[in-house]
């Protein structure tokens, strides 16, 4: 039995057009995550890890071959990604999630263009993430390729995830070709806002003490 599994969509693939288009939610799930789930099982197969504590092993990536650190965060940061999305989003942070974007950036739209500044700025393929800091603060950062702020790789802004977007090209070129600024901009139409703030109650347990 595998240890990973690809999780089921919990909406159509056509479900978040125009903004995000069927063709490639269908392979973006079915090809590009299958993919990094078999490989992350392949790859802790090999290693004869048991765990089945993605959280766990991704905070102690550095132990690991980079075909875990690389396969290991696609299915992580992908599953994350297909949960915070929505055909019927909640289009507005509410309670202690809106407090806190309101007292580290001042507003929802400086949150937006920080985000979007953050994601343009990143070269070639990686993520946008908004996270919370082991403080307790909300920070945003970009990683390269499937690193998330999660990996013990970090040499700085570190905490949990709770909204990335994937900035890959498979992600967005099918419908927006270069334009990964439209992209950007479309993302907001589909967040589900609800979501981000179930993640932001999430207990996370830190493996290392030393964090």
């Amino acid at each position: 039995m595998n240890a990973f599994n690809l999780p089921q969509l919990p909406y159509a693939y056509d479900a978040l057009e125009p903004f995000i288009d069927k063709e490639t939610m269908t392979i973006h799930h079915q090809r590009h995550h299958q993919a990094y789930v078999d490989n992350l099982n392949a790859a802790l197969k090999a290693s004869d890890e048991t765990s089945t504590d993605l959280d766990s092993i991704l905070q102690r990536i550095s132990e690991y071959s980079p075909a875990v650190r690389n396969n290991g965060g696609g299915h992580y940061n992908h599953s994350l990604f297909w949960e915070i999305l929505s055909p019927q989003p909640k289009l507005n942070p509410e309670g202690k999630l809106a407090e806190a974007i309101n007292s580290g950036f001042g507003s929802i739209e400086n949150l937006k263009a920080e985000m979007k500044k953050a994601g343009l700025g990143q070269f070639g393929s990686g993520w946008v993430w908004l996270f919370v800091k082991f403080s307790g603060s909300l920070a945003i950062t970009s990683t390269p390729n499937q690193d998330n702020p999660m990996m013990d790789v970090q040499s700085a802004n570190r905490g949990f995830p709770i909204l990335g977007i994937d900035v890959w090209e498979h992600a967005y070129y099918l419908a927006y070709q270069n334009k990964r600024a439209d992209y950007l901009d479309s993302f907001w139409s589909v967040l589900d806002w609800s979501a981000v703030e179930r993640n932001m109650k999430k207990p996370f347990q830190k493996s290392d003490k030393s964090y």
